[in-house]
């Protein structure tokens, strides 16, 4: 797959697509970049380590965003990071899952994992800080024109944030086709704030040199070098574009950041740095007193449109990590809503849905203002970013077969910028920047919980499994009563026999006339069509073996796709086949595997994911379930 966000298979799209694709990509995947205008230069003469607005710098300070939207956006993420697809699909947990195929030894790969889990749930916290903080600090333009609104910024950015979340069932592919008009004039706005400013000191430009950053550095030692924890506001939403990448892909991702995204925020940058020189006052918001008084209530009504299109980004990326991590064992299973079908990656996930909505308007009632959130602002997606760059740099020479030099000297570079972020976000910690790592902490403990839990119990069922060969060979010996109808048993391996069956022969004592061993199989396709989608071969003695296939926009139905085998092959009457599954009773032990507190953890996670029945539709009436005791 070219990471061009179509669907294998699938018809090839004309120019009007790509250019609808790139318009959905510019509304959904940079909002959060397009927003930070409205606090990243404030915040870096201001909050806790304070440098004067002087000629210098903000050349200085300029100097900084510029390069670094160009090296770590530009370069690092548009340039190298988007080429490590995997099937089409990107963020940090993608570049994991192509780390661990590789020839590592056992412990390597196993480092390299747990370093991509944590970069992944390091971005779960600040996922919950970027609407709050994008959303508030565009209300908190309504003070600019008026005191009136001061009392009422929280609740109407409270109100806003809820109305974002009511919407994301809708999917983003139909969010991204109404905020991708909204952002193209966001961003042309941006652009035109920026010129008229830059028209009255031209001389602004000047910080295009990177001169003017080194020198920075040099006149302001530690207090400019803690400056940088602000900077990196400018960049936050890097991650997130490649997390997002399998909703519109790469090629709609890097047109839409060259051709309005970063010429917008530039201008913009550039224009709030003259305002600074020329009016030292306008410090306390430079975004909106850039404006002319009479286009402030507009400004402030498309700034609040923006921030919200700011959260989407990490909304739907949030989404993305979260079917990855199902998909790669790291999550129990949960719903997920597949809204469209010419888009893979376009999915919505309730829990997490509405987790990051409680989230997200607690820290606005609990933080108050945009500058306070901006404390807690940055240390996780720091975190994140160094990770991305560590198995970028493995997946390039590993996967790409690139000399061991030339990837390394990439990482290498990429990851100087990467550390300096991360140290200057350090002394954010005290400030609030310790709630992005607590919530990371308990996201990491509950994804290597599951995964471990999952191969424990497969560890446990493995030495309880007999091969369906040896099984049959025993029903033949000592025939079993048989009953009418026909019994259904669902069972992943396509070798063994199912726990369920052995089950209910040993304590029922009969055999249905028909037994069906059903396993599932999910495609990389958008849809399988019902003549390709169920398979089925009699193993004798009454026993078949069906397979069915579905594709990832494919509603799972097994009664449906049981109605589709051939009467011929299978006569089956639906009033008279049951469903068997096995229901797992985990019992925490003192056997090796995990900490008793963990195996508790585990145990609550798994009676809480998603039913079987309810995911495959089963009629309820006709389901049983048979429990086994598993000694975790």
């Amino acid at each position: 797959m070219e990471g061009n966000g179509v669907v294998p298979g699938s018809r090839p799209k004309g120019l009007s697509y790509s250019a609808l694709l790139t318009l959905g990509a510019l509304g959904v995947v940079y909002g959060d970049i397009g927003t930070s205008p409205l606090y990243a230069l404030r915040e870096c003469f201001g909050g806790h380590h304070l440098v004067g607005a002087s000629r210098a710098n903000v050349f200085g300070v300029l100097s900084l965003i510029l390069w670094s939207l160009a090296l770590v956006v530009s370069v690092k993420y548009l340039v190298f990071i988007l080429r490590a697809d995997n099937r089409g699909e990107g963020g940090i947990l993608a570049l994991t899952a192509l780390v661990t195929p590789m020839g590592e030894t056992r412990t390597r790969r196993r480092v390299l994992i747990l370093l991509g889990l944590f970069g992944a749930a390091m971005l779960y916290g600040d996922g919950m800080i970027t609407p709050a903080i994008s959303v508030l600090s565009a209300i908190e333009g309504l003070t600019i024109a008026t005191p009136f609104f001061e009392p009422y910024v929280v609740l109407l950015t409270c109100v806003i944030l809820l109305g974002l979340f009511l919407i994301q069932s809708k999917g983003t592919g139909r969010v991204g086709s109404v905020f991708g008009p909204v952002m193209v004039v966001w961003f042309t706005t941006l652009g035109v704030l920026g010129v008229r400013q830059i028209a009255r000191d031209p001389t602004v430009l000047m910080a295009i040199n990177p001169y003017y950053a080194v020198r920075f550095f040099a006149h302001n030692g530690w207090a400019g070098f803690w400056v940088l924890g602000s900077v990196f506001l400018v960049v936050t939403g890097g991650e997130a574009l490649y997390a997002d990448m399998g909703h519109f892909g790469r090629r709609a991702i890097r047109w839409a950041w060259f051709g309005c995204a970063l010429p917008g925020l530039v201008l913009n940058y550039f224009g709030q740095g003259a305002l600074i020189l020329a009016d030292p006052t306008a410090l306390d918001n430079p975004f909106y007193r850039m404006a002319p008084q009479w286009a402030l209530y507009p400004l402030v009504a498309l700034a609040a449109a923006a921030t919200v299109i700011a959260s989407q980004a990490l909304i739907s990326g949030a989404f993305s990590l979260t079917m990855q991590a199902i998909q790669l064992g790291y999550s129990p299973r949960m719903t997920i809503r597949h809204t469209s079908s010419a888009q893979r990656g376009q999915i919505y996930l309730p829990f997490v849905n509405w987790t990051l909505m409680l989230s997200c308007i607690g820290l606005v009632v609990g933080f108050k203002s945009s500058s306070n959130l901006a404390a807690a602002y940055g240390i996780a997606v720091t975190t994140t970013m160094s990770i991305t760059t560590i198995l970028f740099g493995v997946v390039a020479w590993r996967n790409w077969k690139w000399p061991m030099s030339a990837a390394l000297a990439l990482a290498a570079f990429f990851l100087a910028f990467d550390l300096a972020f991360l140290g200057a976000n350090v002394v954010k910690i005290p400030h609030g920047g310790w709630f992005p790592i607590v919530v990371a902490a308990a996201v990491f403990i509950l994804m290597t919980t599951w995964k471990t839990g999952r191969r424990v119990v497969a560890q446990r069922l493995a030495q309880q499994t007999v091969p369906f060969d040896s099984f049959l060979v025993s029903i033949r010996r000592g025939m079993p009563l048989r009953v009418p109808g026909a019994a259904v048993f669902m069972y992943s391996s396509a070798t063994g026999t199912p726990p369920a069956l052995l089950h209910n022969l040993k304590h029922n004592k009969v055999l249905h006339e028909r037994v069906i061993l059903l396993t599932v199989r999910t495609e990389d396709l958008a849809h399988v069509p019902p003549v390709e989608r169920v398979g089925a071969e009699a193993l004798g003695e009454g026993f078949f073996r069906v397979r069915v296939r579905y594709g990832f926009m494919d509603e799972p139905d097994i009664p449906a796709a049981l109605a589709l085998v051939p009467s011929e092959s299978l006569p089956l009457d639906p009033m008279q086949v049951t469903y068997f599954l096995g229901r797992e009773n985990l019992i925490p032990s003192s056997r090796p595997g995990m900490a008793r507190w963990r195996e508790a953890l585990f145990a609550w996670m798994s009676r809480n994911a998603q039913s079987a029945t309810a995911y495959f539709r089963l009629p309820p009436n006709r389901v049983v379930e048979l429990g086994a005791q598993i000694e975790l």
